[in-house]
């Protein structure tokens, strides 16, 4: 399908976490979602395992349910949040958009067209020495890859994590089996203007480190 004409850098600095512009009337196709996970399977992951499986969610009521579970997640988050410092090393009014936009969605997941949960397999026992990083490191970059599709064909993601305080509960209303872990919901829309941009991060100086600390 026609995508967004950017560059590859364009790409990696000005895929953002879309909340508040996220369009919830219009359908977004199955097969462009498809197509955007047929690109997220090309990612590295752990011993070529590709223990990874996608959740889809359509379904308006299952859609709704999961809308539930992550608000009831993210009101006591948001408000405790809202209670610590604000500013936490970024800039108040940064801080005060993000909390508004989190909001928005926190109240709206429920309405976006399509839900994306990343899952993993996860083997009864963990072998001697193998840590969760290995893991997480054979699905995150899946799902990364994944948005970044979305963005390049019009679409808007966010990376979202809350509903897992009722990871059981969704399990259960999806039919995952017991050796399932789900690792993020991603919820994908068409968005709403296009001004995406570069954000503000802490300077490269303050965070590199070469060859010692």
């Amino acid at each position: 399908m026609p995508g967004v004409p950017l560059t590859p850098d364009e790409l990696l600095t000005t895929t953002r976490s879309v909340r508040k512009r996220l369009d919830l009337t219009r359908p977004v196709p199955l097969e462009l979602v498809k197509e955007c996970l047929e690109i997220a399977l090309q990612a590295p992951n752990g011993g070529m395992r590709q223990g990874w499986h996608w959740i889809v969610v359509t379904d308006p009521q299952a859609r709704l349910q999961i809308g539930d579970f992550y608000r009831r997640s993210a009101e006591p988050y948001l408000a405790s949040a809202a209670a610590a410092d604000p500013n936490r090393g970024a800039d108040r009014g940064v801080m005060a958009r993000v909390s508004s936009s989190s909001a928005y969605l926190a109240g709206h997941m429920g309405q976006v067209p399509v839900l994306v949960i990343p899952c993993i397999t996860v083997r009864p026992a963990w072998p001697a020495g193998e840590t969760q990083a290995g893991l997480w490191g054979s699905l995150l970059p899946a799902a990364w890859s994944y948005m970044l599709a979305c963005r390049a064909r019009g679409l808007g993601t966010a990376w979202t994590t809350l509903h897992l305080r009722y990871e059981t509960e969704i399990a259960g209303l999806l039919g995952l089996p017991g050796d399932i872990r789900q690792g993020a919901l991603i919820p994908t829309a068409y968005y709403t203007g296009d001004t995406f941009r570069p954000a503000a991060r802490r300077p490269l100086a303050d965070v590199l480190h070469v060859d010692h600390w």
